[in-house]
């Protein structure tokens, strides 16, 4: 994948807002496969003509399969102003999803103590030492003959949350062979990040951004 090929939303001195497609890590790891980070920089270096390296950190991830809208900081101030506002749940996230099977309810709020295994989030006990809690809220947004699609807006970031939370009450996503989805390969999931809105953090200015789920 080449750094022309990605989509980018916005990008001022201080923030870039990146879209990632399915199948693409968000940061690198120790393979050498693509990843958002490495193309959203290659793409500053060739759009501003810069030399040397670029700063750019990721203010939260999505995993591999899913897709969506991704938040960088492009300097080191920017990055301590984004990461308290992430701490302080300013940063709003919405989410859309296709889960299998039809939920019960048009609206819900899922609480869940989660704990981070291999590679995978275990539902816990509010006793478990380890335990995180998990709390988001969906709505419905439209009833198919087999699924759901839900808007979901998270109140906390917990590690694999949506899919281990939707998993846990019987309507996993659809393609998310690791949390017990009947279909798919797991390498492209029906989870999107939809929107995010936060203030600037230097003008303070509020922003909103959103993406086509690709689904």
């Amino acid at each position: 994948m080449k750094s022309s090929d990605i989509e980018i939303s916005f990008c001022d001195n201080h923030l870039l807002v990146a879209n990632k497609p399915p199948g693409l890590l968000t940061q690198p790891d120790d393979t050498k496969a693509d990843s958002l980070e490495s193309l959203a920089k290659e793409w500053v270096k060739r759009e501003y003509q810069k030399r040397g390296s670029v700063f750019l950190h990721a203010i939260h991830r999505l995993d591999r399969p899913v897709s969506g809208l991704v938040l960088f900081a492009r300097t080191s101030k920017a990055l301590s102003r984004l990461n308290e506002q992430s701490r302080n749940q300013e940063i709003q996230r919405i989410y859309l999803a296709e889960v299998e099977g039809i939920l019960p309810e048009k609206e819900g709020r899922l609480d869940h103590y989660l704990i981070h295994g291999d590679h995978r989030s275990l539902v816990g006990q509010a006793t478990d030492p380890e335990a995180k809690h998990a709390r988001l809220i969906y709505r419905v947004s439209r009833f198919n003959p087999h699924t759901t699609l839900v808007s979901i807006e998270l109140e906390t970031g917990r590690y694999h949350q949506v899919r281990a939370q939707f998993s846990a009450i019987g309507h996993p996503i659809i393609g998310d062979k690791r949390y017990g989805a009947k279909s798919g390969d797991g390498e492209e999931i029906r989870l999107h990040c939809a929107k995010l809105a936060l203030a600037h953090p230097v003008t303070k200015e509020v922003l909103a951004f959103e993406s086509s789920a690709p689904f």
